[in-house]
């Protein structure tokens, strides 16, 4: 009966010690995302599974997920950093006055017939208001830009407010790659 209980506690230990390095794990390390909607076309699909990284800082053109103002976690990607000025002119993108190749929009450009992918704006412009994206914030867009509800709506988003990066499509099977 002994051997019985003392097998039956080593399995209970096992068991709970594997489901606290799974919470662990996925609050404070790695968490699976799901896209949900086209504005980070062609990059990302709706439906796309994703693996967040939480550790590290978002740095420039990095693709991230974050709590927005809608109660919502958004997938966009990091345009300017804080301090930066951020500029569209005749579809380039500028940041502190230096314009800035966009590989990722390639294909997107291609498609278009009329008018250019992304609006010519400034910051001061959008809803941050300022020649600068603001300390401890970060200004985001989507790669599908004539239908992306981003930092030209929604304002510069706090660095508090990012889950983390991801860059890792696990899902559907057939489509699993890195992304830039």
């Amino acid at each position: 009966m002994t051997k019985e209980k003392n097998e039956l506690w080593e399995w209970t230990k096992a068991l709970l010690i594997a489901i606290g390095l799974a919470a662990v794990i996925r609050y404070f390390l790695f968490a699976p995302i799901v896209v949900d909607g086209y504005s980070m076309m062609p990059t990302l699909h709706n439906g796309d599974r994703m693996i967040v990284n939480k550790l590290g800082k978002p740095e420039r053109f990095d693709i991230i997920v974050f709590h927005a103002p809608e109660q919502k976690d958004y997938i966009k990607r990091v345009i300017g950093l804080p301090g930066d000025t951020v500029e569209y002119r005749d579809d380039t993108l500028y940041i502190n006055g230096k314009p800035y190749a966009e590989p990722y929009l390639d294909s997107y450009k291609s498609q278009i017939v009329e008018g250019p992918l992304t609006e010519d704006f400034t910051l001061e412009e959008t809803p941050v208001g300022q020649k600068t994206v603001p300390k401890g914030e970060l200004f985001v867009m989507g790669d599908n830009r004539r239908s992306s509800k981003d930092s030209r709506h929604i304002g510069s988003i706090s660095i508090k407010k990012v889950i983390g990066d991801t860059n890792m499509v696990y899902w559907p099977f057939k489509d699993i790659r890195y992304v830039k």
